[in-house]
């Protein structure tokens, strides 16, 4: 038995050790952690002079070529002709341009007189793309600049804050660039009555478009909103199948907002750069029209201090506008002459009353306008009995002395009186 527990009393327990304790708890300890790692984190941020800001560092030694004496025996160092150390260095300078020659080679060989090429580099993804331009204004006032797969003119475009957008360059403009008109479309309406028609509402229905786009003579001009999912796609489809194209521009009806045309529509009571953004917004959504019309806009179109900052941006970028005829009191028509703007105003909607019968009356009174003036534009939608008809009607109209022609064409031709 230990001498402790004898001199402890009976009955009681010998007392526990003392245990040691730490001054702070351990919640403490990983806060004071955490607060030593936010203030080295900030005193990094805030006095670390790094350009870089962290970014990925890569370091390599460079070692400076062997010059060509050096390898040479002692005795020969002093044979090395002149002429032979500028062929090896012409040679580094050719194998060290090599790689971009093989890049470009081929888009600079491309690029002709009065062009040149420019190298467009990914942000996102580093991928490079080779495209040729034009840089001589004689040639591109003559047609002769570059256009891309899809037929759109580059110079005819230029850069919003909503994408691409276009504009003239000199004397070429979208208007002449994306019309249509052949030859013999010209000569014919030089010597015949003539009678446009425009299409209108497409791009939001892929199936009703495509079936305008495939079925309607190649002479009608077809309409686009720019509220499409793919507004891209079906434009170039339709310009491939020759028809021309025109944006149309959502405005403020009388009724307006119960009666809405859509997003981004131009306000009779918006300040004129609210109006232009948001027309830059809509002359973005896809490319190669040849000009603009109302989309809707009765209360706009008659209101000469909003639509007179409009007008004159599209005359300035080179389009034409067609009037819809639907607004009795439009100013577009004195608007368009004071710019000297590719304008035409359509005289009747031949689908007014969408029955066959009335379609077919109201064609006929297209007919008889055009023999009256010489010139005559209708409007219809793209519904199923419409694009029927008007294909229909087409087939002997030139028979019956009126020849259909594309809308730049009746709209560069004068009504007579």
């Amino acid at each position: 038995m230990a001498a402790d527990e004898l001199s402890t009393p009976l009955g009681q327990k010998r007392g526990r050790l003392r245990r040691f304790r730490l001054p702070f708890t351990a919640t403490q300890a990983i806060a004071t952690v955490l607060g030593l790692f936010l203030l080295t984190f900030l005193g990094f941020a805030l006095f670390n002079d790094d350009p870089l800001g962290g970014e990925p560092i890569a370091r390599i030694t460079l070692k400076a070529p062997a010059s060509p004496t050096d390898a040479a025996a002692p005795g020969e160092k002093a044979q090395v002709d002149k002429g032979a150390a500028d062929k090896a260095a012409a040679e580094s300078a050719a194998a060290k341009s090599g790689d971009k020659k093989s890049d470009q080679a081929e888009a600079r060989d491309a690029a002709g007189p009065g062009q040149k090429t420019i190298t467009i580099i990914d942000g996102s993804s580093g991928s490079r793309q080779n495209v040729v331009v034009s840089t001589d204004d004689k040639d591109a006032a003559a047609g002769a600049a570059p256009t891309t797969s899809n037929g759109i003119n580059p110079r005819l475009l230029e850069q919003s804050r909503y994408g691409m957008i276009p504009v003239a360059a000199g004397t070429l403009k979208p208007f002449s660039a994306y019309a249509m008109a052949t030859d013999a479309d010209r000569a014919k309406a030089d010597k015949m009555p003539t009678v446009a028609i425009v299409v209108t509402g497409l791009g939001v229905g892929a199936a009703r478009t495509n079936e305008a786009v495939m079925k309607l003579p190649r002479a009608v001009a077809l309409a686009f909103t720019p509220y499409g999912s793919e507004p891209g796609k079906l434009v170039e489809d339709a310009r491939a199948k020759q028809h021309e194209v025109l944006l149309q521009l959502p405005m403020e009806p009388f009724d307006y907002p119960d009666n809405d045309p859509g997003p981004q529509t131009l306000l009779s009571s918006s300040a004129p750069e609210q109006n232009i953004d948001r027309l830059n917004w809509h002359l973005s959504r896809f490319q190669g029209y040849v000009g603009v019309t109302n989309f809707m806009g009765a209360r706009f179109v008659a209101t000469e201090a909003a639509m007179q900052p409009i007008i004159r941006d599209a005359a300035r970028r080179g389009l034409g506008y067609l009037d819809d005829g639907t607004a009795p009191r439009s100013v577009a028509a004195g608007l368009a002459k004071s710019l000297a703007m590719p304008f035409g105003r359509a005289d009747l909607t031949v689908d007014t009353v969408p029955t066959a019968a009335e379609i077919d009356k109201a064609l006929a009174r297209l007919e008889v306008l055009a023999k009256e003036r010489g010139n005559a534009i209708g409007t219809a939608s793209a519904l199923p009995v419409s694009i029927e008809r008007i294909v229909s009607w087409s087939k002997s109209l030139e028979s019956r002395g009126v020849v259909l022609v594309p809308l730049t064409t009746a709209m560069l031709k004068s009504k007579s009186t």
